[in-house]
């Protein structure tokens, strides 16, 4: 609390500053009121997607995002906090890269990649609900933002 921040691992097991409670972005209330994070953003999700499906006729990945700071680094960015048709890493492992080394660690965080190239698009100030990202092309697949989640055994900090 020395600078007015608790790290805490949310019931999500998401490791963040104060538990996700936000007092920005939050209306006419700002000042009284805060926001929680969604209590299943993978269900916030997959209804915005069925949702889109049944008005549009078109099924698209749908990613529910929030800012987290990050460790040793100054700055903000959007982070995937809940997927719905898309797996939230692709695991390139074993794949060769352009000039034909076999790749041994890279695990892309796509679902986390476009949720940051989003908020790009649609501003943190601009009131913007959503953007829509074209071209990433990330793995289809019905996933869970948990699977994105570093089990405790390869957690150097615990």
């Amino acid at each position: 609390m020395a600078n007015g921040v608790v790290i805490t691992e949310t019931s999500h097991g998401f490791i963040c500053a104060n538990g996700g409670i936000d007092a920005s972005n939050v209306g006419p209330g700002s000042g009284q009121i805060v926001t929680l994070l969604p209590v299943d953003p993978d269900a916030s999700a997959a209804g915005i997607r069925r949702a889109i499906e049944a008005r549009f006729g078109v099924d698209v990945p749908i990613i529910v995002s929030d800012s987290f700071g990050r460790p040793w680094r100054w700055g903000i960015v959007d982070v995937a906090i809940g997927v719905s048709g898309l797996a939230p890493l692709e695991d390139l492992r074993g794949v060769a890269d352009h000039d034909g080394r076999i790749m041994r660690s890279t695990v892309r965080a796509v679902a986390d990649e476009i949720a940051s190239a989003a908020e790009l698009a649609f501003g943190k100030t601009t009131a913007r609900p959503a953007a829509l990202v074209r071209g990433a092309n990330p793995p289809r697949a019905e996933a869970s933002m948990r699977d994105g989640l570093m089990p405790q055994e390869f957690d150097l900090f615990r």
